[in-house]
């Protein structure tokens, strides 16, 4: 009977309180997002989404710092993040641009919500396969930042972007690129702690003055060049070979394979 009664109680799960609390700052600034979007009030929507992106840097380095990684922590993350980085950015660009090209404009979103929600899928079978100091394909937070920057710059130079065919075509561009191949610098291999020469810290001034000088132009920019470049040296093979993935990463025999349990689960998607 002691035995009948243990089985009956419920199973309670523990986790860890202060990661996730701050990843679903992540989920909620995607669904003011989306509210905003709603209400046509596009800047606070972009911003929404850009402070997102900040919680989403955040909830990782905290869970590291504090040895609070855990399993729930990583799915989790990977589904706030299909809010704030797929449906919400979709959603913006829809109601913002793409609304005059009708069926193709929403198809052109759904696209990106659904290559985003692949590439973080794809990231989390391969978190301990693919090299730590390079992304597969372009971050979805990247792809979100770049349509909430558009939104900032086209503000800012007071451009039209109803009806942009440019926009339309950067887009449905953003979902190929992040379910490619194309190698992308993750910079984790980047230690601001150590010794650096100089001129470095130069270049790092520089390019801080660059961005202050015009934040909401100068940011697209650079987010833009930063998915331009990995898709240009990915066409031509330029750089180091990609090391090559293992089809079982894709069809794993068996659930419980320890090549694919993450160590380090809390990483940028």
């Amino acid at each position: 009977m002691e035995q009948s009664d243990a089985s009956d109680k419920p199973l309670r799960m523990y986790i860890y309180i202060l990661p996730n609390l701050v990843t679903t700052c992540n989920i909620f600034c995607g669904f003011f997002a989306m509210i905003y979007t709603l209400k046509q009030s596009y800047l606070y929507a972009a911003y929404a989404i850009v402070a997102a992106a900040i919680f989403d840097t955040l909830d990782g380095r905290l869970a590291r710092l504090t040895r609070s990684t855990s399993k729930f922590g990583a799915e989790y993350d990977s589904l706030c993040d299909v809010v704030s980085f797929g449906v919400a950015p979709a959603l913006l660009m829809f109601n913002w641009a793409l609304q005059p090209f009708g069926r193709l404009g929403w198809m052109a979103c759904f696209l990106f919500v659904a290559c985003g929600a692949i590439r973080l899928a794809r990231f989390n079978v391969q978190v301990n396969i693919v090299e730590k100091n390079y992304f597969q394909g372009l971050p979805i937070p990247m792809a979100a930042g770049i349509v909430a920057s558009a939104v900032l710059a086209f503000h800012e130079l007071d451009l039209d972007a109803w009806g942009n065919i440019l926009l339309l075509c950067m887009t449905i561009l953003l979902a190929f690129v992040m379910v490619s191949n194309f190698r992308y610098r993750s910079f984790k291999d980047l230690d601001l702690k150590e010794r650096m020469p100089f001129h470095y810290l130069i270049v790092g001034v520089s390019i801080l003055f660059v961005v202050l000088l015009h934040p909401e132009v100068m940011l697209f920019i650079l987010f833009l060049a930063y998915a331009t470049l990995g898709a240009v040296f990915g066409i031509f093979k330029l750089g180091k070979n990609v090391r090559k993935i293992k089809s079982s990463v894709y069809a794993p025999n068996k659930v419980d394979d320890p090549d694919l349990v993450a160590d380090d689960e809390e990483e940028t998607k």
